[in-house]
């Protein structure tokens, strides 16, 4: 049976794929200002890849719009918001804690990843700095060639120009607290 219209929620690939085209931006622009390869980008935009936060942070930034039409939740039901959400990444859900700040520098988000589980695909990279603050678990944050390793109530401040990745090394979810300034 198929959906009814208010139900459908707009998967995050279309949304870019309509800004994009509708500002007659080309993928290779995209490409090169991001560093995302065409294949990559193509793969958001028809959804058979999730993107996370920074790379969101990125396409926005390069498509010269506010990151909160990518990152904001869409009004549905409870069910709906938790399943979107969830469903943003591969292997860690995000819940924005900030709203309403998408015209702001400073974003905050509650993180959680699942267990032995790393983000797949490309590191992260974005104009600015993180703060992550592990509510609980063990991670590694990989920024560069170096591997900070952080356990409940350890945090890390980093450049996030610097490409950088996430993994949980425990055996449950790990819950961070994320914040990030783009400028």
């Amino acid at each position: 049976m198929p959906k009814k219209k208010a139900d459908t929620i707009v998967p995050i690939g279309k949304k870019i794929k309509q800004i994009r085209t509708k500002k007659k931006v080309s993928l290779d622009y995209v490409a090169n200002e991001t560093g995302f390869s065409i294949d990559y980008l193509k793969k958001l935009e028809t959804g058979k890849a999730i993107p996370p936060v920074g790379t969101l942070l990125q396409i926005a930034r390069t498509l010269e719009i506010d990151s909160g039409l990518l990152l904001k939740e869409e009004k549905s039901n409870l069910k709906q918001r938790i399943k979107a959400y969830t469903k943003r990444t591969d292997n860690y859900a995000y819940k924005i804690l900030t709203p309403g700040t998408e015209n702001k520098h400073l974003k905050a988000f509650k993180v959680s990843v699942e267990p032995m589980q790393d983000h797949k695909g490309v590191g992260y990279q974005h104009e600015g700095e993180e703060f992550v603050y592990v509510l609980s678990g063990k991670i590694e944050v990989k920024v560069g060639d170096h591997i900070n390793t952080l356990k409940k109530d350890d945090s890390l401040h980093f450049n996030s120009g610097i490409k950088h990745q996430l993994k949980n090394t425990g055996k449950k979810t790990a819950e961070l607290l994320v914040i990030i300034y783009g400028p």
